[in-house]
């Protein structure tokens, strides 16, 4: 049986508990009230906001959605008039976009159930007019995604990544540094986007756009998950004390991490909006 990466597992877990189509977070405004209810919505504004970055669909579009999630925003471009392709190297996801499309009419797309790295490069070259990263873009390399991306992207194909980055206040030591893993620095990213030839076509905060999720994530996590997580251990511990303890000073580090990170408090906006910078960022290749 494959080994289930830790990120894969944070995106299965996501789809189960939440029920939810799409594996990112929602894109919330002032008309839109916060409340789990209306995430659904909130996501399907963020599909909307991607959709109008890309080229009308009046003539071919090729779109690669590398990190495909469930397959939502995929299928929703499929049945908006563009040619896309997915990329997804976590089995569950792969099964459940399959599912998706099975009854999709048009042209088969194709399914590349590998990471990026490993994308067949002689097939796909110069094949796409977009690469669109949705969240998924932190999960690879810098040194590994732009030379693929440059690699599939035809002449004039433009790289859409909405995604968020580290700031320059990771390490500052304030309350709750270090508790939001993922992203790349956002200087860094720049410094390697200037020694590529992609021309910058837009660049757009919408941090407090999404922070808001925060709220909702934090809830979840405090008042759900964190009292159900105390009440199985202490039934453990009553049931099996001596196991408990045991697996407990196994895990001491890890549980303290996990602790921290999820069930001090820190999943707030306040502490996403100074560790984290949510960009919409458009890039043309000449």
């Amino acid at each position: 049986m494959k080994k289930m990466h830790s990120r894969e597992l944070g995106l299965v877990l996501a789809q189960q508990l939440l029920d939810v189509e799409d594996l990112h977070y929602g894109l919330w405004d002032g008309d839109l009230e916060l409340t789990l209810g209306n995430l659904a919505a909130a996501q399907q504004r963020y599909n909307d906001m991607l959709i109008a970055h890309l080229p009308r669909p009046d003539r071919e579009v090729r779109v690669l959605d590398i990190g495909c999630g469930t397959g939502h925003l995929l299928r929703q471009l499929l049945d908006r008039g563009y040619r896309a392709d997915g990329v997804i190297p976590a089995k569950d996801l792969g099964n459940a976009v399959r599912q998706r499309l099975a009854d999709y009419a048009g042209p088969p797309p194709r399914i590349f159930e590998c990471r990026l790295e490993d994308l067949p490069l002689e097939e796909c070259r110069r094949r796409y007019d977009v690469a669109l990263f949705s969240e998924s873009f932190q999960y690879v390399p810098l040194s590994a995604s732009l030379p693929i991306v440059q690699s599939i992207l035809k002449p004039g194909g433009l790289l859409l990544i909405s995604d968020f980055f580290k700031t320059e206040a990771l390490g500052d030591g304030a309350s709750g540094d270090r508790s939001f893993g993922g992203g790349h620095p956002l200087r860094e990213f720049y410094a390697s986007m200037k020694r590529t030839p992609f021309v910058p076509v837009e660049d757009e905060d919408i941090t407090r756009r999404i922070s808001p999720n925060m709220e909702l994530v934090n809830d979840l996590l405090m008042n759900r998950m964190k009292p159900a997580a105390l009440t199985v251990g202490r039934y453990l511990e009553g049931r099996h004390p001596l196991l408990a303890r045991l697996a407990l000073a196994l895990l001491r580090k890890k549980l303290d991490k996990a602790t921290y990170k999820y069930f001090s408090g820190h999943r707030s906006k306040e502490v996403f909006e100074r560790y984290k910078t949510y960009r919409v960022l458009l890039y043309r290749l000449p």
